[in-house]
């Protein structure tokens, strides 16, 4: 199996199970056992295709005769994948993409005539791909929905709140890839020491522009076969998250509760800050989540977490007033991290409208861990203002030991005067992400 062939398999396998792609993909890549630069070919086509699915399927549509909805779902993944590397990898020849795709379709589906159906679409597709049809601009909405493949509630959602200007700005840097952040586990090795070691074994390596302690990788291959990833020298998480951490001001010593914990970057980069003293309990709702947890803590030597099964909507009365800081990591819409996750667009929205009242009641529970002078650190990976404020001024308006305390953070964020801030990926280069600082007066 070659890499488009696994890139077909997922996106099928995705469509017919309602899987995350990431996940998928992982599991094809290992059963199909390619070197690193297939695997690379096929996540790039995977992710690519889901990043661009509504504008590939806006000119298919208009060189089939036959609606896409009506066709097999291998012929719809074929046409797309063909699609995809004419339009946007350049280094693949026009040839290549398209007899990939039509021997994909032979050897996968079952109507005969597929094969040749896939062709004609695509070569006609390559000797117009110069002069394609334009995208209608008289609705701005449609515009961008289709230039930028999101849905069209979440593009006209965006539009209220930025503008359609910085709404396309935010789509397309969506449709990025985002960069490779390590946190260094200066617990184990310095900054300095760490990148004489990663480019020893090859991986280009830089300082974080603006947040210490934080390095940019490329060309890493493999993350987990590099030596000093199993040395723990390091743990990938993206610079929003670490962010986070520094706002809720943690010391050596500290007891601290990650609430909503798994994978459990957080609760790394809390003990990392914490010089691993102190206590750092690291909760999830799933069994199975604790072992993760743990295994990473393991690799990193950080000897002060403590894994559990927890659900943080459920009151504990062992934990109240027990904890100098709460970080209550919520489940969100996840709508802040498409670039990393670009299946999270085309959720339904209906169910997103419930995640609310989940959230209000974990906030409002993990509050009563808090003692008194201590600190409730509330986030999501969210853009949507109902997850966010809205849910910290909930809090506020229900239990009146809280107020939001103001903390600064390195530019381009800088002093957050309200205690709460909104990271946007094209204006601070991070996962769309929200947290605000609330303290328990004492």
């Amino acid at each position: 199996m070659d890499a488009r062939q696994v890139a077909l398999q997922t996106l099928c396998a995705c469509e017919r199970q309602g899987g995350w792609s990431d996940g998928v993909l992982k599991k094809q890549l290992s059963q199909a056992g390619l070197d690193s630069r297939d695997a690379a070919l096929a996540t790039q086509i995977c992710f690519g295709v889901v990043q661009n699915r509504i504008l590939l399927d806006f000119y298919i549509s208009k060189f089939s005769n036959i609606p896409l909805k009506r066709m097999e779902s291998k012929v719809v993944q074929a046409l797309r994948i063909g699609l995809y590397q004419m339009l946007f990898l350049t280094r693949i020849p026009h040839s290549a993409a398209v007899n990939s795709a039509v021997e994909m379709t032979r050897e996968s589906c079952k109507n005969p005539r597929a094969a040749g159906m896939v062709n004609g679409i695509l070569r006609a597709l390559e000797r117009n791909l110069d002069h394609l049809p334009l995208i209608e601009q008289g609705d701005t909405v449609e515009y961008l929905s289709t230039l930028y493949s999101h849905p069209a509630w979440l593009v006209r959602l965006w539009i209220d709140k930025l503008g359609a200007e910085e709404t396309a700005q935010l789509l397309a840097a969506n449709n990025s890839a985002p960069p490779v952040t390590a946190q260094v586990n200066t617990c184990r090795i310095s900054t300095p020491a760490l990148l004489t070691r990663l480019s020893e074994q090859g991986v280009e390596a830089q300082l974080h522009p603006w947040l210490p302690d934080c390095l940019i990788l490329r060309d890493t291959g493999s993350i987990e076969e590099l030596d000093s990833f199993k040395q723990g020298h390091f743990h990938i998480q993206d610079a929003a998250s670490r962010l986070a951490v520094m706002a809720a001001g943690v010391q050596p010593n500290m007891r601290v509760l990650d609430a909503c914990a798994a994978p459990g970057g957080k609760s790394f980069s809390l003990s990392v800050a914490m010089e691993n003293q102190g206590e750092v309990i690291s909760c999830d709702l799933h069994p199975h989540k604790k072992k993760l947890i743990q295994a990473g803590a393991d690799r990193l030597g950080l000897s002060i977490v403590t894994p559990m099964t927890a659900d943080a909507g459920v009151f504990k009365p062992e934990w109240k007033d027990g904890f100098d800081l709460v970080m209550a990591d919520v489940p969100c819409s996840g709508l802040g991290v498409i670039r990393k996750k670009p299946d999270i667009r085309y959720k339904d929205p209906e169910p997103l409208a419930d995640l609310p009242a989940v959230q209000k009641r974990i906030i409002e529970n993990v509050a009563n861990y808090v003692r008194p002078g201590g600190v409730l650190l509330y986030s999501t990976c969210t853009l949507l203002e109902r997850e966010n404020r809205e849910v910290v001024e909930y809090l506020l308006s229900v239990d009146p030991r809280f107020v939001l305390e103001p903390f600064a953070l390195p530019d381009p964020v800088g002093r957050v005067e309200d205690g709460m801030v909104t990271l946007w990926p094209h204006r601070h280069c991070t996962d769309g992400f929200f947290f605000a600082k609330l303290r328990r007066q004492a």
